[in-house]
């Protein structure tokens, strides 16, 4: 049974903004967020001192709330910060995780028409009124980002494209290697996505049926309107939905078209399964690994790089890990790539490696 520990907790505080950039987004999601920040005991001790900071970006269907709250058998985020730091494993930080939720069950942390401007929400208003709200060092070699998944690959992608923002990262199973951890799926998303076709299938004989000049490559034919109004009134999705409604928003992140319906393109045709080459090359650009060389520039200025995965990841993506791994070797970035025995699921025990990693990296006074 685990037992909670009686060191000094910190302290976690909510902390609310009102974001311009979210308003009038494409869902109608909420631009006003309260999000949560955890101050090491040393915040409350030494009311002088100022703090470097880290932002935990939360993975597929996660929330900042979410890493704050009790869980069962195990450390929640402020539990483990907190005896991180009694141990001195870790540098006291002040510990931010955003709420960044949507109503595609998440995002990728960059902008997108389809979904909202989440990178710009991040480096140009959440992370500012961070540093004036609260005691950090408010510059970026003091500040970091880590998460895990979708939280991963918002990090190593923020380390690619803003480096005057952040100055180390973690990179826990990030997405990469899209031609094996979201095209192999999309065979069950349009398996899905059949139950809202109209007309309903019928045995028999069958035609493909003819394209219409309003239906252009990757253009919905109504099922995934059709699927996402479901979704959004069923009160307890499937694992088959939620998979189904993952493809959708990487769809809207990676080939947001405001022309097209739902504000996005798919990415294989609804009918056929044929891949549209054209969409796909889209989601490509978004790749860690193709992303890599355009980057290397920016990436070589970072303080430190943690990357991990688990060798049994049920989404495959330690081979895009390793990719994303030789990609940077060969651009000559510095960088930490750790394996070990797991799987895509439960490891929030590897903070325990990343967090003092990135602490340590980071400038502290």
């Amino acid at each position: 049974m685990l037992k909670r520990a009686d060191w000094p907790a910190g302290e976690v505080v909510e902390f609310t903004h009102n974001s311009q950039v979210l308003r009038g987004n494409a869902l109608g999601d909420p631009h006003i967020r309260t999000h949560m920040v955890w101050l090491p005991p040393q915040y409350r001790d030494e009311p002088r001192r100022r703090f470097p900071v880290l932002y935990d970006l939360a993975g597929y269907t996660g929330s900042g709330p979410a890493r704050v709250a009790w869980k069962n058998f195990d450390e929640n985020m402020p539990e483990r910060l907190a005896r991180l730091v009694h141990e001195g494993a870790m540098a006291p930080a002040i510990v931010v995780f955003p709420d960044c939720f949507t109503a595609l069950g998440g995002n990728q942390y960059v902008n997108s028409s389809a979904i909202g401007q989440y990178a710009e929400f991040l480096v140009d208003e959440l992370v500012p009124a961070i540093d004036v709200g609260f005691r950090t060092l408010a510059t970026r070699d003091s500040r970091g980002c880590f998460g895990k998944s979708s939280g991963g690959y918002g990090a190593i992608v923020h380390a690619m494209k803003y480096p005057e923002v952040w100055g180390a990262i973690a990179n826990h199973a990030g997405d990469s290697y899209f031609d094996f951890v979201y095209r192999s799926d999309w065979p069950n998303t349009l398996r899905e996505l059949e139950k809202y076709r109209q007309p309903s299938k019928i045995a028999g004989a069958y035609k493909v049926p003819a394209r219409t000049k309003e239906l252009k490559p990757g253009y919905d034919d109504g099922r995934v309107r059709r699927f996402l109004e479901a979704f959004w009134a069923c009160n307890n999705p499937s694992g088959a939905q939620i998979m189904c409604l993952m493809n959708l928003a990487m769809a809207a992140t990676y080939d947001p078209d405001p022309r097209a319906p739902n504000g996005f393109r798919i990415p294989f045709d609804l009918e056929t399964g044929a891949v549209i080459e054209e969409c796909w090359a889209r989601w490509l650009a978004y790749d860690p690994v193709n992303m890599v060389g355009e980057h290397a520039a920016n990436l070589k200025t970072l303080r430190g790089i943690w990357i991990d995965c688990g060798w049994r990841d049920q989404y495959h993506i330690q081979y895009g890990c390793r990719q994303l791994s030789a990609a940077l070797h060969a651009s000559g970035v510095r960088h930490r790539y750790e394996e070990f025995d797991g799987t895509h699921s439960g490891i929030d025990y590897r903070l325990d490696q990343s967090l003092p990693y990135l602490t340590k990296v980071l400038k502290k006074r």
